[in-house]
């Protein structure tokens, strides 16, 4: 249920708030709360309440004291916090990633819906969304044709992408201290640490986060037509350049720090060293998608 996922989300982000906490400090009110998660009080209370009950805070009168540091355990999986497009968007991607899909694949809704366990209807909308930009076709009687893409398609679209998310990434910095988007980045610094702590065994993982990560950059300063580009750019960006497998968890171990170092020129709300962070950092981006073209 939407709700469901609107509470997790909210729940993942406070632990994210909570862990910056020293120990017996007290949680926001929870009108500054709702504020910062962009949720309903309702939700702020379902969320302490669960806090409650995980003894991670404990009740002095009306407030609640910081008691315990959040485990990853305690988060609700990324897989229960997204929307269902979401998750057909990630699951479809990952799909693309472990056959290795070529150009003159043939791409079955039924069968994929079956896979993801959601209604064809939603598969096709998906696809939908990628024929306007020439990757798939739509084939009579035998489905969706991957077309497949060049480097020079790549580059074309990663000047825009570099365009855009400089100005996000400083419209980011400039956000006020209560805006949800802060606690937002304290949970995914947070997961940034954990999967470096296991890089050598979930450094698959690395994907579903680079996406969340640029797409709460972007977030920053909404834009219906940023936006509509963004899921082919996740599609290249976030998954194309992956396709090369050579020192794979080399490469995210490093994006990885590169993202920490993004994240804390964010955090500063220096300018300066956001632009030269983010950067920095697309310029490592382009880089890798580069040599998974010319290893093609």
């Amino acid at each position: 249920m939407k709700s469901d996922t609107v509470f997790k989300q909210a729940f993942n982000q406070l632990l994210g708030l909570l862990a910056a906490l020293p120990t017996g400090q007290a949680l926001p009110s929870e009108n500054v709360l709702s504020a910062r998660l962009g949720v309903s009080r309702t939700t702020v209370r379902k969320a302490i309440a669960l806090l409650d009950q995980r003894e991670l805070v404990s009740r002095v009168g009306k407030t609640r004291i910081a008691v315990a540091p959040a485990t990853p355990a305690a988060h609700f999986p990324v897989t229960e916090t997204v929307s269902t497009s979401e998750q057909v968007e990630n699951q479809f991607m990952e799909w693309m990633l472990r056959a290795d899909t070529k150009p003159g694949t043939l791409i079955n809704e039924l069968e994929l819906a079956r896979e993801f366990n959601v209604g064809t209807t939603v598969i096709r909308e998906f696809l939908n969304r990628f024929q306007r930009f020439g990757l798939i076709e739509k084939r009579r009687k035998s489905g969706w044709l991957f077309k497949g893409f060049t480097q020079d398609f790549g580059i074309e679209l990663f000047e825009i992408r570099q365009m855009f998310e400089l100005r996000s990434a400083l419209a980011f910095a400039r956000l006020p201290k209560n805006a949800s988007a802060w606690t937002k980045l304290n949970a995914i610094e947070l997961q940034h640490h954990e999967l470096l702590d296991t890089i050598d065994t979930k450094f698959h993982d690395f994907s579903d986060l680079d996406n969340r990560f640029h797409r709460l950059i972007n977030g920053a300063s909404p834009n219906r037509f940023i936006d509509d580009f963004y899921d082919i750019i996740t599609l290249i960006f976030h998954y194309h350049y992956q396709w090369n497998k050579r020192d794979e968890r080399v490469r995210n171990a490093v994006a990885i720090r590169e993202h920490l170092d993004y994240i804390a020129a964010l955090k500063s709300r220096d300018l300066e060293k956001v632009n030269s962070a983010c950067n920095r950092h697309l310029a490592s981006a382009r880089t890798t998608m580069l040599e998974a073209f010319s290893r093609k």
